[in-house]
């Protein structure tokens, strides 16, 4: 008999220790209602609530949450058709906002981004929707979470997941994409021969800036040798000067030896010429060489020494030659 009073005392007893008795999960937060209406919040951890009278309310998750957004067709400014889906993070801040100011509050959040989905992609045309998605994410995060504040919730971030145009569109978009491509590819190509062009140039003008250096060098240096092969000449002809002063017949015989050197020599070059006469007389042109000669032996004495007057030679008459024949013309000789 008394076993079958102990057995339901014992199941009661139980029964209000696990109704009293509360232990919050971390991440999570309970609240607490007392006749129906709310009192509190239970933080993680262990509570005891007062039995019969408070019991638990709501069990709201206050880690961050993933929702997704669903896929939905939206027309553009410039009346291009796209569809559109996205993700949205959230995280309940304020437990009791987030259970009594709301019903179904992924539901709402999840409807809310879908207007504001749309109405901020109608807003752009279709290129900015395409490479604008920061700025769409930024306006939708700015919309979202101001109108979720008062739910206690709040919106970390945006994302636009996928963006579909039409398969029109995408043909077109592909195709200017080539001919932009193409496009860059000729302008590159004309930059780079014009690079080139612009370096032959370079060269070109630095090879000629050379060249004229070189010129102007090499006409510096053939001055430089003419001037002091003039005063190589020039002291020459002082020295046969001042020998023709003290009576030097050699000095005479040196130029008219020279000038009978040359003449014979650029008759001997010249084109028109086909057949060369040599004079058979010949010891006046070896007299001529030994003044020369003896003149030049002169010439390398010292300057500073006296030079004695030479007597004047002896005219001896010549005697009577015949003359060879020309080895051109082959003239008779003569008396």
């Amino acid at each position: 008999m008394g076993l079958f009073f102990v057995i339901p005392f014992v199941a009661f007893a139980l029964i209000l220790l696990f109704s009293v008795v509360k232990i919050v999960p971390q991440g999570r937060e309970f609240t607490v209602e007392r006749f129906g209406r709310y009192t509190k919040t239970l933080n993680p951890g262990i509570h005891i609530l007062t039995p019969f009278i408070e019991r638990i309310g709501r069990r709201m998750n206050m880690m961050e949450q993933v929702l997704d957004v669903p896929t939905q067709e939206v027309i553009t400014k410039d009346n291009a058709m796209v569809k559109v889906d996205g993700i949205v993070f959230i995280q309940v801040i304020d437990a009791s906002a987030a259970a009594y100011r709301v019903d179904n509050l992924t539901y709402a959040i999840a409807q809310l981004c879908m207007t504001n989905l749309r109405t901020v992609v109608g807003s752009m045309e279709l290129d900015e929707v395409l490479s604008q998605r920061d700025s769409i994410n930024t306006r939708l995060l700015h919309v979202i979470d101001s109108a979720t504040a008062p739910w206690g919730v709040k919106v970390a971030r945006i994302e636009i997941k996928d963006l579909t145009p039409p398969v029109d569109i995408t043909n077109a978009m592909a195709r200017q994409m080539k001919a932009e491509r193409e496009r860059r590819a000729v302008i590159t190509e004309a930059d780079g021969e014009k690079q080139a062009a612009i370096a032959r140039a370079e060269g070109a003008k630095q090879s000629a800036i050379l060249e004229s250096e070189g010129r102007k060098e090499a006409a510096f240096r053939d001055a430089e040798a003419r001037e002091r092969e003039a005063e190589a000449e020039a002291r020459a002809t002082a020295m046969v000067s001042e020998a023709i002063a003290v009576g030097d017949v050699n000095a005479i015989n040196y130029f008219v030896a020279q000038k009978y050197v040359e003449a014979f020599a650029e008759l001997a070059r010249s084109p028109q010429q086909k057949t060369v006469i040599v004079p058979s007389e010949m010891s006046a042109l070896v007299g001529t060489i030994a003044g020369v000669g003896e003149l030049v032996g002169m010439a390398r004495q010292p300057h500073d020494a006296p030079r004695a007057p030479r007597p004047a030679p002896q005219q001896q008459p010549a005697p009577a030659r015949r003359s060879a024949p020309s080895r051109a013309t082959g003239v008779p000789p003569t008396e």
